[in-house]
C-alpha cells in the first residue's frame, strides 16, 4: 500500500469509517500549528502539535530531537488513536510535518499511517468541506512501541556519509554554509550530499512522481542498495525526504538530530561548499 493517499480516496475512506485523521499542520516560523488548525481543518481531525507531541524538549539532541515515548503515547490517545487504527496524517501543503508525522508513527510501532498527499490544499482543491468544529474523541489506547523503525545518531550519519549517501534536504544555500538563518553554525556533516526537499515537490505541494524521484536521488548519488540517510536542520525534513524515497521505493534512515545537534558538539567537524558524488 503506498504511504499517500490522494483527497479524493481520504473523502471515501473516512465516508466508510475506515480511518482516524490527524491534522499535523505547522510552521517552524509564522502562524503556529495550533491556530492553523482553529482557523480550518478537516471534519473529524484532532490536532497533533510537531513541538510537544512529535519532538522533544529542543538542546543538545537538536531543536526536534525525539519525542518521550510517554509523551507521544498520551498526545495519540488524546486524538483517539488505538492500536488497530489506519492513520491518515495532512498538513498545510507539502507534507513537512506530516512526513515527521508518518516517521514517528512507524517509529512508534503504529505502521498503518498514510499521508494526504498536497494537504489541506489538496483537500479544497477537491472542493471537499473543511471546518472549525473541534472533535471530542474517545480516549485511545495506542500503546507506543519505540525503536521500531532504525534511525541515525550523529555516529550513524558520519558512517553514513562515508559507507553510503548522506542527503542533506535543505537548501542548496544553507548546505555549502552560505547562510544560515536558524542554526548558530553554518555548514553540512562532511561527506553530506544536497538533495533540497523542494527539488521533489510540485508546485502545489504535491510529491513528484516516483520515478522522478528515483531519478534525482540518482543524480545525488543513490543507487540499487545504495545505503541511505537524510538530514536538514532539525530532522523535521530529514523524514519529509525520507517520506518522498519511500515513495519511489527507496528505504531511507533519519537523522533525527540532524545539523542542530551535529554542531552541539564543537568537536565534530564543519564541512562548507559542495560535496560532489
Amino acid at each position: 500500500m503506498s504511504a499517500l493517499v490522494t483527497a479524493d480516496e481520504l473523502a471515501d475512506l473516512l465516508a466508510r469509517g475506515e480511518v482516524k485523521v490527524l491534522d499535523v499542520q505547522y510552521n517552524l516560523r509564522g502562524t503556529p500549528g495550533p491556530e492553523l488548525y482553529a482557523a480550518a481543518h478537516l471534519p473529524g481531525a484532532a490536532h497533533l502539535d510537531l513541538d510537544t507531541a512529535l519532538a522533544g524538549p529542543p538542546g543538545v539532541r537538536g531543536r526536534h530531537p525525539l519525542p518521550d515515548p510517554a509523551v507521544l503515547e498520551q498526545a495519540l490517545r488524546r486524538c483517539g488513536v488505538d492500536d488497530d487504527d489506519e492513520v491518515v496524517v495532512y498538513d498545510q501543503a507539502t507534507s513537512l510535518a506530516s512526513g515527521r508525522a508518518w516517521w514517528v508513527l512507524r517509529w512508534a510501532g503504529h505502521p498503518q499511517v498514510r499521508v494526504l498527499d498536497g494537504g489541506l490544499a489538496a483537500w479544497r482543491a477537491a472542493d471537499l468541506p473543511v471546518t472549525a468544529d473541534v472533535p471530542t474523541p474517545a480516549p485511545g489506547t495506542l500503546t507506543v512501541r519505540p525503536g521500531s523503525v532504525p534511525l541515525l545518531d550523529a555516529g550513524g550519519a558520519a558512517e553514513m556519509a562515508r559507507q553510503g549517501v548522506l542527503l542533506d534536504a535543505r537548501a542548496a544555500e544553507r548546505y555549502r554554509g552560505e547562510t544560515e538563518p536558524i542554526d548558530k553554525v553554518a555548514g553540512h556533516v562532511p561527506g553530506s550530499v544536497n538533495l533540497p526537499m523542494a527539488d521533489l515537490l510540485a508546485p502545489d505541494g504535491r510529491f513528484l512522481p516516483p520515478d522522478e524521484v528515483r531519478r534525482r536521488a540518482a543524480a545525488a548519488g543513490v543507487h540499487r542498495d545504495t545505503p541511505v540517510g537524510t538530514s536538514c536542520g532539525s530532522g523535521v525534513t530529514a523524514a519529509q525526504l525520507a517520506l518522498a524515497l519511500h515513495t519511489a521505493g527507496i528505504d531511507a534512515i533519519p537523522y533525527v538530530g540532524s545539523w542542530s545537534e551535529w554542531i552541539e558538539d564543537p568537536s565534530r567537524p564543519v564541512e562548507r561548499g559542495d560535496h560532489r558524488v
